[in-house]
């Protein structure tokens, strides 16, 4: 990739393959700083609307004591620049081919102790018609397997969304999950700050607990859609064009069908059921 952002050919194949892709470096150490300064200020300050139950500074729980924020944009400035960043919006403009519109901000702070997120796909949340959602995951700190890196499984992007299941919440902050065949564990995604994960809805992912004493994992993620989507769910409305315009767009709703794992001739295949899926807003 060269260093205004323009990704190479082997870079898009990854992509490609993967259905995730890591721009090293896209956001510079000062950058980041200041970003990790300002949301710890922030969360110092008090409680925002999304917040998991308010701050509760004397829990046992880190996540109680530092809980994610979620679409900060809506009254943050810079969040919303951020968000609207023409660096990202140059990179989503290359894997999608045009450029997104932009939905949501969150911020994890995953203190030393916190639980993970079960895996999962990010459209099942977003429920973008046509098409899917897109995130840009940018690490405030180096990100490894210890504080809870992220998790993918490469290629998972081609599968549908699959119907969910629960998970275990001693692991995970979130109660759901969906299954993966044995054969096909998650890779750990190691990242330095400053560098940015994208990757398409449909790709399973998730995060294992920060097993560290002394370390935070903290995260601002950016939901993007393709500029020529019609529908998203109610919770990420309105959506922005990248000049920070407002689109109207229609709701998608719930009940869509679902995908389960069947053992075909010894082989997993996904046989598509007519379940449906339930959305909520919890997703990394």
């Amino acid at each position: 990739m060269s260093v205004m952002g323009e990704l190479d050919v082997e870079a898009k194949a990854r992509y490609e393959r993967d259905g995730f892709l890591v721009v090293p470096g896209l956001f510079l150490a000062e950058e980041v700083a200041s970003l990790r300064e300002h949301y710890m200020a922030l969360r110092t300050e008090g409680t925002y609307p999304g917040d998991f139950d308010g701050v509760d500074l004397t829990s046992d729980d880190p996540l109680k004591r530092f809980p994610r924020m979620i679409h900060m944009h809506r009254w943050d400035e810079i969040s919303l620049r951020w968000l609207l960043d023409s660096r990202i919006n140059h990179i989503l403009t290359q894997l999608l081919g045009e450029e997104p519109l932009a939905v949501q901000t969150m911020l994890y702070f995953k203190p030393a102790g916190a639980r993970g997120q079960a895996l999962h796909q990010d459209n099942f949340y977003l429920r973008v018609q046509p098409g899917t959602c897109m995130a840009a995951w940018l690490a405030l700190d180096p990100c490894d397997e210890e504080n809870g890196c992220m998790q993918a499984i490469p290629g998972s992007h081609d599968l549908p969304l699959l119907c969910p299941q629960k998970a275990d919440t001693t692991l995970s902050f979130t109660d759901v999950t969906v299954p993966i065949p044995e054969q096909t564990p998650p890779t750990p995604i190691l990242m330095a700050a400053g560098d940015v994960l994208f990757f398409n809805g449909s790709v399973i992912h998730g995060s294992f607990p920060n097993t560290t004493t002394d370390r935070f994992r903290r995260s601002l993620i950016g939901h993007y859609i393709a500029g020529d989507a019609e529908q998203v769910g109610a919770f990420y409305h309105p959506a922005l064009r990248m000049d920070g315009s407002t689109v109207e767009l229609e709701t998608s709703t719930d009940g869509a069908p679902c995908g389960v794992w069947r053992d075909i001739d010894g082989k997993p295949e996904v046989e598509m059921v007519t379940a449906g899926l339930a959305a909520s807003a919890g997703h990394e």
